[in-house]
């Protein structure tokens, strides 16, 4: 979420943010203002800094835009394993992984009703690449070219098999060049369209922006040019509302979905709720230091095997609650590559005891630090850093608990000053290159004090993964690149927190995305 790495803005995000969700269980859904249809009342957390797809990379926007705007492709439902057409038609990627040729769909339409073109598409790409928001990452070393009226070419320079999971992504959605470009749209950093699409929407998707609060609340009708399936909500209202408060509304049929309640908010809740418990495509994992100016025993292989057996992963689950899962690596579960529950680590105080005392160390000291009002999916990271540390202890391993503010922590783990680290890494696009970020040299790596050319072996595989073309091989490249890092890496996959999201009875469709969290238009009502 910043830069190339969405943590920053996430762990920000879950710190500060408030959060709200609700849903009035078998209650119906109040008449939307001016008319027929119904309203949708959606409680959850704001991380929110704008709707100009352009530039949005938080959650909340994320979900906002993926309402008002359409992209190239997208997915079916809560599958990321494999994107599907939207506003392409069809969708090809050379051999080489090199070129992606997308066909477009004929007869789709901007909310204003008029057609979308390649021109449309080349605009709206190079406006996110060149005006260097936060999402322009998304397509560092893209080109993107008009072949012809119906086709568009985005060619890298280097294999790229991950694009067509990252164009899903609703910050690459398409806007309407015409109508941009008239309120100071352009394709480089003198752009300055945002306020207006912070108002209004250019876009062709089943919603349009009726009133946007970064603060409070977001207004969302539906779009009466819309040219697909017209969703089943005329008017959605999304609202910034604290935790507490997101249950009582759920409960008492203020609210009709609630996004952001914790393991222990869902339970008891009443039967005329449905509660979704899913694992969220959150990663929480500890890191040990290799830089020996930072520590002189973290770095030890030894030592970090002793930790990596020493965790009790099942007691950790337990504090997590209904719906969290154990990672059996860096890739979460729901993504292409991940690895299988069988190959989790599993406790074995010792093997821990055998590994510490052939590391040479003994009786080690160690400081592990974390954000200290950080909840991730409503789970804290203090009870979870307490029980490693009660588990280590059994081991032989003294851990210093350290909490600090976000922004003290965040400095530390960035600039690579952290002994034991305790963090988590959400996906900045469902696709496994996103998670070489672990590897030596890389965002991660660095941040574990693990420089270029630490682990060549790692690296290679690392190298053999990004360019790997095909669902098969890159499967399998990806798997290897997790269990050499499982083996000899500086990090200690742990759990995926639950994703909790209750709603009143009446609504049905609702699928968690790692990515938009929620597609609203596909939200139907019984």
């Amino acid at each position: 979420m910043a830069t190339r790495s969405q943590t920053a803005a996430v762990l920000l995000a879950g710190a500060l943010a408030l959060a709200a969700c609700g849903s009035g269980g078998g209650s119906k859904a109040p008449a939307a203002a001016g008319g027929g249809g119904k309203t949708l009342v959606i409680d959850t957390s704001f991380d929110l800094k704008t709707a100009d797809p352009g530039r949005t990379y938080e959650p909340t926007g994320l979900f906002v835009d993926k309402a008002a705007y359409e992209t190239l492709l997208t997915f079916q439902g809560a599958d990321v394993t494999k994107p599907v057409p939207q506003l392409a038609e069809s969708y090809e990627l050379s051999s080489d992984g090199k070129k992606l040729t997308l066909k477009l769909k004929k007869g789709a339409t901007f909310s204003d009703g008029s057609p979308i073109t390649a021109d449309d598409v080349v605009f709206s790409l190079t406006r996110v690449r060149d005006m260097k928001g936060t999402p322009s990452f998304l397509l560092d070393g893209v080109d993107v070219a008009k072949t012809d009226d119906s086709t568009v070419t985005l060619t890298s320079k280097t294999a790229n098999p991950a694009l067509p999971y990252i164009l899903p992504n609703p910050a690459l959605g398409i806007v309407n060049s015409k109508v941009v470009k008239e309120h100071g749209g352009t394709t480089d950093a003198q752009d300055k369209a945002e306020q207006y699409l912070n108002s209004a929407s250019a876009g062709s998707g089943p919603y349009t922006i009726d009133s946007f609060n970064v603060s409070s609340q977001v207004v969302l009708k539906a779009n009466p040019k819309y040219y697909g399936t017209k969703p089943t909500y005329e008017k959605v209202v999304i609202r910034n509302v604290e935790g507490a408060t997101q249950k009582l509304n759920v409960q008492r049929g203020d609210s009709q979905v609630a996004l952001n309640l914790s393991g222990d908010q869902v339970k008891g809740m009443p039967a005329n709720l449905t509660v979704k418990k899913t694992a969220s495509a959150n990663v929480i994992f500890l890191l040990a230091n290799q830089d020996s100016a930072i520590s002189k025993t973290t770095p030890n292989a030894k030592f970090v095997e002793a930790v990596r057996k020493g965790v009790d992963y099942a007691g950790l689950l337990e504090l997590a609650g209904e719906g969290a899962t154990q990672s059996p690596g860096v890739i979460p579960s729901q993504l292409l590559g991940a690895l299988p529950a069988d190959q989790a680590a599993k406790r074995d105080v010792e093997g821990a005891k055998k590994a510490l005392a052939e590391s040479g160390v003994s009786n080690p000291t160690v400081k592990l630090e974390y954000p200290s009002e950080l909840t991730v999916n409503g789970l804290s990271f203090q009870p979870l850093a307490e029980r490693i540390q009660a588990n280590l202890k059994e081991v032989g391993i003294t851990v210093d608990l350290a909490p600090a503010p976000i922004t003290t922590a965040l400095d530390n783990y960035r600039n690579g000053k952290e002994e034991l680290g305790l963090w988590y890494w959400g996906p900045d696009y469902p696709d496994p290159s996103d998670y070489l970020a672990f590897l030596p040299g890389k965002t991660v790596g660095k941040r574990a004090g693990w420089k270029e050319g630490a682990a060549k072996d790692i690296e290679a595989a690392g190298e053999k993964a990004a360019t790997a073309i095909g669902d098969d091989a890159r499967k399998q490249a990806y798997a290897d690149v997790q269990t050499k890092l499982n083996a000899s890496g500086p990090f200690i996959p742990l759990i995926q927190p639950s994703q909790n999201i209750v709603t009143a009875s009446s609504v049905t469709g609702l699928e968690y995305h790692p990515v938009w969290t929620v597609d609203i238009a596909a939200l139907g009502a019984q």
